[in-house]
């Protein structure tokens, strides 16, 4: 309970600094959750499945109940090319001032005990799902109310369609075929987003059929609000007037604006998905997403996996955050024209935000690549880009996306895989979903903890505060080969995120030691801690960049095949009560003698080298002819004539089998302690060589030249 006092008091100190600025920042975020015991598709690379989806109902259910009198809705989802319906997706609607938005059925959900969320029982009067009987009803009520109605003829008198004008209603099916149009979510879906045809042009289609135990009405496309109240009202009140025991709105999604939550469940591959409701507040963040990390517990759900060999990894579906404003005119990226170039260029200049919380593949070929990750020559024209920006001095939406998005994007031309994702930003081809005033930073891996997805919101919300009372007019970077050699190790990681709390620190956007103690991640990467006499020895896992593999361009649907077998590791000495005693340590792999750099931190002084191996043959990859350099087998020497022989596997060292996954962490962690042995050598290896300047970075040691 203390720390987590210390951590609210963190972020209220921050709310409150923010606040001062007197520009609002609010904050999105799309926490995924897996089952990390289970090796069923769906919960290893399949975005569908059953047993997914009856999760991801009770999860949905526990969060639906704790938000009395929001609406329930099963919106169509998202659709791939090789998936033949979309995804399912089940959305809360409540208002943000706690005034109720729904008082009509319950979803069947909601209906009876989380244990029976179905809501199996006693089947009710048919006469009460009476979809035609209802939909007349429901005309009558909404003429009542102005609006224009009218229940279809035969063969669709479950539908009716109303206006809001003293336009004639659409009534024939012959001369308005979308009158007959198939409900969402039976048919394909073309294109980015499925369009209302007959909503844009001001007639709104409302279908009503029985579903089990249930009544379902598909709601049209409505874009204003206050109509969209209206009709909900009126859909509900009729339905208790029928006495209808349980009721399914499904179809188009609701519209929203600052005075809605609006949160939804859907699927992914491997994962469940949350696409939380913005926060204005970074506290309100942190209270939602422990609120949903103990739903998604309940229902045996992590936001992590445990490898058999005690590897830490993310859920597998990443954790974006979102930073817009309450409305799309009121996003500090569109009211302060100048605050999007001066992020990319702060992006540019710290590889931290980028990669110390990023997941396993990272890089060029990544589903978040940085913008100088691109093809080559892509930097002269940013430069340029940035500097015809600044000469303009107040540039409208349209040309800050305009300007900015062909950069923002992977080598491939996505715009939507990108470290800096502005495709929602004031984006003219995806029509209102595109132009929200947001940017999605799409580089982080799923949070292990609420703590650690809530303190990189209020690094990045800091970092827009910062930038928004002081542009960084910097030059970009080109890091060349420095960008995946020094900043591929967690060492330097860790010192270029220290650089950024410092600039928050100085003006004026500092964060809490409760705040930074989640940013500094080392716990998962570490693999193995050991003295050898006096002198510590760690090795940690560093960022690797893993490549494509054949033609990205003949790879469908959302997966691409990449060669993940190069891993690299960080080795790092310290010896901070006599720092002296590290001078003359050597490090060998086979007859290389491998040089360690002297580093210095606030910690004291080190010695440090990467090193960059295969660890496994991977049945399609780069190299077929390169060995697995498994176990990586080391010697350190220090200069009194004693060697230690490290000998690090990639699994357990007897070659035994596990028992099972880690049911923990602390087991994961031990599991990866026990995969480093070490012995004493009795005599000196022989004089080694330098390794080949192919090998032979400033950082990092290839040891595949080997």
């Amino acid at each position: 309970m203390e720390s987590d006092d210390g951590f609210l008091r963190a972020l209220s100190a921050h709310d409150a600094a923010v606040s001062q600025l007197g520009l609002p920042i609010w904050i999105g975020a799309e926490p995924t959750f897996t089952d990390r015991f289970s090796e069923a598709p769906e919960w290893l690379f399949c975005a569908l499945g059953d047993d997914k989806r009856e999760r991801a109902e009770r999860v949905f259910a526990r969060l639906a109940s704790a938000s009395p009198g929001s609406a329930v809705f099963r919106c169509v989802g998202r659709q791939y090319e090789d998936e033949d319906l979309p995804r399912w997706n089940y959305g809360l609607y409540s208002h943000r001032q706690g005034r109720t938005t729904w008082k009509g059925p319950p979803d069947p959900l909601l209906v009876g005990s989380l244990e029976n969320a179905s809501g199996a029982g006693e089947s009710p009067d048919p006469v009460k799902l009476d979809p035609v009987q209802y939909a007349r009803l429901l005309a009558d009520r909404l003429n009542q109310r102005c609006l224009s109605a009218s229940v279809l003829p035969e063969p669709q008198a479950g539908r009716l369609v109303f206006r809001c004008d003293d336009v004639p209603l659409p009534t024939d099916i012959k001369q308005c075929p979308d009158l007959g149009r198939a409900l969402l979510g039976q048919d394909r879906v073309e294109g980015v987003e499925v369009c209302d045809e007959l909503a844009c042009d001001g007639s709104y289609l409302i279908c009503c059929v029985p579903s089990g135990d249930a009544l379902q009405v598909e709601l049209p496309a409505i874009s204003d609000i206050e109509l969209f109240a209206r009709v909900l009202e009126t859909i509900g009140e009729t339905a208790n007037e029928l006495e209808i025991p349980a009721m399914m709105l499904t179809g188009f999604p609701p519209p929203i604006d600052d005075s809605i939550a609006w949160m939804t469940v859907t699927a992914d591959p491997a994962v469940i998905e949350v696409n939380m409701a913005p926060a204005n507040q970074i506290s309100d963040l942190w209270r939602d997403l422990t609120q949903l990390q103990q739903a998604a517990n309940a229902e045996g759900l992590d936001s992590f996996r445990l490898q058999y060999n005690g590897e830490e990894s993310d859920s597998g579906g990443g954790g974006q955050i979102t930073l817009g404003g309450p409305t799309p005119q009121a996003s500090p990226f569109l009211r302060i024209p100048g605050m999007l170039p001066s992020l990319v260029r702060y992006f540019n200049r710290h590889p931290s935000l980028s990669y110390l919380h990023a997941f396993a593949s990272i890089g060029p070929a990544s589903q978040a690549p940085r913008v100088d990750e691109g093809v080559r020559g892509t930097m002269n024209e940013l430069r340029l880009t940035l500097e015809l920006l600044r000469r303009v001095g107040n540039p409208a939406p349209e040309t800050i996306w305009g300007a900015l998005a062909p950069f923002l994007a992977d080598p491939g031309g996505n715009t939507h895989r990108a470290e800096i994702n502005i495709e929602k930003l004031w984006n003219p081809y995806l029509g209102n979903r595109g132009r929200l005033g947001l940017v999605e930073f799409r580089s982080f891996r799923m949070g292990p903890v609420p703590e650690t997805t809530t303190s990189l919101a209020a690094l990045l919300r800091s970092i827009v505060a910062m930038l928004a009372a002081h542009h960084c007019d910097q030059p970009l970077v080109d890091w060349g080969g420095e960008l995946h050699e020094r900043y591929s190790l967690p060492f330097f990681l860790q010192a270029d995120l220290r650089e950024v709390l410092e600039d928050l620190n100085r003006e004026g956007f500092g964060l809490g030691e409760p705040i930074v103690e989640h940013l500094m991640r080392d716990k998962d990467l570490l693999l193995s801690r050991f003295q050898l006499g006096n002198t510590q020895v760690e090795l940690r896992r560093a960022m690797e960049f893993w490549p494509l593999v054949g033609d990205v361009s003949m790879q469908r649907g959302g997966s691409r095949t990449i060669d993940a077998s190069t891993h690299r590791i960080e080795v790092r000495l310290r010896n901070n009560d006599n720092p002296e005693s590290l001078d003359g340590w050597t490090l060998r792999y086979g007859d290389w003698e491998i040089p360690l750099r002297a580093v210095h931190d606030r910690v004291g002084d080190g010695r440090l080298v990467g090193l960059r191996y295969r660890s496994f043959c991977p049945q399609q990859g780069l190299h077929p002819t390169l060995p697995a350099q498994d176990p990586l087998t080391l010697v350190l020497s220090h200069p009194d004539d004693r060697h230690w022989e490290i000998c690090l596997h990639q699994w357990e060292p007897n070659g035994q089998a596990y028992p099972g996954l880690p049911v923990d962490l602390q087991e994961a962690r031990s599991r990866r302690q026990a995969r480093c042995v070490v012995k004493q050598l009795h005599r000196a290896p022989d004089p080694g060589n330098p390794p080949p300047p192919e090998a032979l970075g400033d950082h990092i040691t290839d040891l595949r030249w080997y």
